[in-house]
């Protein structure tokens, strides 16, 4: 059952289209894995989202802390409203939008 695609547009461009969800989140990330490792930038669209769950949201979390670890940048367009929401709801979104431009290090709040 495909009801995802992700798409590799070159040059670390990414495309994920159809659902993020319960069901496909952890087979997206294995579909993920290879393709993002032979990049140090990447941009990931999320336009094509048809359907997500917190699911998604926490892929988006998980790419973004691999990032992190691993001296990577990483940024998302196309957020889907309902990942937003959800994030929103569960005061992580500030991750999302600090994490779209991931240098490999997190800044500390300034006093």
């Amino acid at each position: 059952m495909n009801d995802f695609t992700l798409e590799d547009n070159g040059d670390g461009c990414f495309a994920v289209s159809g659902e993020m969800t319960f069901d496909t989140a952890e087979r997206i990330l294995k579909a993920s894995g290879d393709p993002f490792e032979q990049h140090s930038q990447l941009e990931i669209d999320l336009s094509g989202v048809t359907v997500c769950d917190s699911a998604g949201l926490a892929l988006l979390l998980e790419w973004v802390t691999w990032a992190n670890h691993t001296v990577r940048e990483i940024r998302f367009n196309g957020m889907p409203e309902r990942i937003m929401a959800i994030a929103k709801t569960t005061e992580v979104d500030q991750l999302l939008t600090r994490g779209e431009r991931w240098a490999g290090f997190i800044e500390a709040p300034e006093a």
